[in-house]
């Protein structure tokens, strides 16, 4: 268990040092982080609409953070290029979440050609319940693009890897609202880069 827990936190602080150094990225993923939650108390009473909410607000939210805001020259705070944390980078690096976000955005088409999911979901009746099913059908392209990644690391990696990186996944959302919440105060500042004082400590 303490390996367990010792690659999770290695994971995680990779993740904040070599990835979130814009303040704009941090507050984006603050925003993410709390749709999360609200998606994962919605998920137990209606997971359709918890599923677009996720996929709506937090994964967009989340993604345009690390596309358009995050720097991707020369990261002097951890002397590294940027091919090199691509290379690295144990979950979604940006090649990988181009394909699943062009998988998430190009899912509902497959709804227009086989309405019921080949027999999993009722024929919409009207656009409500076609986005609802929609809804349904972005909540297995989410435990899918989850299970694969995981069991891609079981493979490449090791399997205390793969678990730790769904654990760290499914519990980003918690985590990312105490390590940002103070990010859109900073952006107030004028302040666009973290300077990651604490970038030496683990």
């Amino acid at each position: 268990m303490s390996g367990f827990l010792e690659t999770l936190r290695t994971q995680r602080w990779d993740d904040h040092r070599y990835y979130h150094h814009s303040r704009i990225n941090q507050s984006l993923h603050l925003l993410s982080a709390l749709s999360f939650l609200a998606a994962y108390a919605l998920l137990f009473k209606d997971p359709a609409v918890a599923a677009l909410v996720a996929w709506l607000v937090s994964m967009t939210s989340r993604q345009a953070g690390h596309f358009f805001f995050e720097p991707k020259g020369y990261d002097d705070v951890n002397d590294a290029t940027h091919e090199y944390k691509e290379d690295i980078k144990v979950g979604y690096n940006l090649r990988r979440k181009i394909v699943l976000m062009g998988i998430w955005i190009l899912s509902p088409a497959i709804l227009l050609a086989e309405p019921t999911l080949f027999g999993l979901l009722s024929p919409a009746d009207g656009f409500v319940e076609f986005a609802r099913n929609v809804g349904y059908l972005w909540l297995g392209v989410g435990v899918a693009g989850l299970l694969f990644r995981t069991v891609q690391l079981f493979i490449q990696q090791d399997v205390m890897t793969g678990l730790a990186w769904a654990t760290k996944i499914a519990t980003d959302p918690f985590h990312d609202v105490k390590l940002y919440y103070r990010a859109p105060l900073a952006l107030l500042r004028g302040e666009l880069i973290d300077p990651m004082h604490a970038r030496h400590q683990h």
